[in-house]
C-alpha cells in the first residue's frame, strides 16, 4: 500500500502546551496525512489550538480506548496511527508505516526515545526497547499503527481505563504479523522525572505482570495514577 492513506488520532486531555509544541511538526511531515484531535473533555485552550491550527476535532468522553476508538470512527484512512500528543515521529515515519503494511504486517509500532537526558532515562529507554524487541508489542507511547481493516475485525481498543494500549497490541499480534519499526519516536520523561524513573519503571512492570496474572485492569488503575 504505498499511495495508502495514514490518518492520525490523538487523545488529548489538558494537552494545549503539548499541541502548541508538536502538531505544527506533525502537519508539516507530508501532506497525504489526515490528522484528527480526540478530546476528552479539555479545561485549558486545547480546542483552541487544534482550531487555529486548522486540524479536525471530536469531542467526548474521557478515557484513552474511548478517544482513540470515537478518533477512528470520525476520520478516514486506509491506516491508523495512535499518537500521543506528547509523542513525536521520527522523520520518514509514514513512509516506513507504508512499507510495513505494504510488506504484510497488520500493524506495529516504534522503538523508542525520551526528550530528556541523564543516564535513568537512557537505562529507562534500553529497558523500553528491549522489552519491545523481545515481545514485539509495541504501547501506546511507541506510535500504534494498524491497518484499517485489521482495526475493525479487532473492534477497537478496550474501553477500560488503563492497559488497553497493551491489550490492543496483544491481540493485534494474534491477528498477523506486527511491524518494529527501529526509527525513533520521541516522547516526553515528564512522569518519569517527576516520580522517579526507577519506581516508574519498577511500577508499570509490577501493572504489566499483575495484569498477565489475571487482575482486571479497574483495579489496577489506582496503581497506574500513581506514575502518571
Amino acid at each position: 500500500m504505498p499511495d495508502a492513506r495514514i490518518a492520525v488520532v490523538i487523545p488529548t486531555l489538558n494537552e494545549e502546551a503539548a499541541l502548541e509544541r508538536n502538531l505544527p511538526r506533525l502537519l508539516a511531515l507530508e501532506e497525504n496525512v489526515s490528522v484528527l484531535v480526540s478530546d476528552g473533555g479539555s479545561e485549558d485552550r486545547t480546542a483552541e489550538v487544534v482550531e487555529r491550527l486548522g486540524v479536525a476535532l471530536v469531542s467526548g468522553s474521557p478515557g484513552r480506548g474511548t478517544q482513540l476508538n470515537r478518533g477512528a470512527r470520525a476520520i478516514d484512512g486506509d491506516i491508523l496511527l495512535f499518537l500521543h500528543a506528547d509523542t513525536t515521529l521520527p522523520t520518514g515515519a509514514f513512509r516506513s508505516i507504508r512499507q510495513a503494511i505494504t510488506d504484510g504486517a497488520v500493524g506495529g509500532g516504534f522503538l523508542i526515545a525520551f526528550d530528556a537526558g541523564g543516564p535513568l532515562l537512557r537505562l529507562g529507554e534500553r529497558m523500553v526497547n528491549l522489552r519491545t524487541r523481545v515481545t514485539r508489542v509495541p504501547l501506546g507511547d511507541q506510535a500504534q499503527f494498524v491497518a484499517r481493516p485489521a482495526f475493525e475485525r479487532l473492534a477497537g481498543y478496550r474501553e477500560w481505563p488503563i492497559l488497553e494500549d497493551l491489550d490492543f497490541a496483544r491481540r493485534l499480534k494474534r491477528e498477523g504479523r506486527t511491524a518494529l519499526i527501529h526509527d525513533r519516536v520521541t516522547t516526553s520523561a515528564r512522569r518519569f522525572t517527576e516520580r522517579g524513573v526507577l519506581r516508574t519503571v519498577a511500577t508499570n512492570w509490577m501493572i504489566w505482570t499483575l495484569y498477565l496474572f489475571g487482575v482486571s485492569p479497574r483495579r489496577l488503575a489506582p496503581l497506574y495514577r500513581q506514575v502518571r
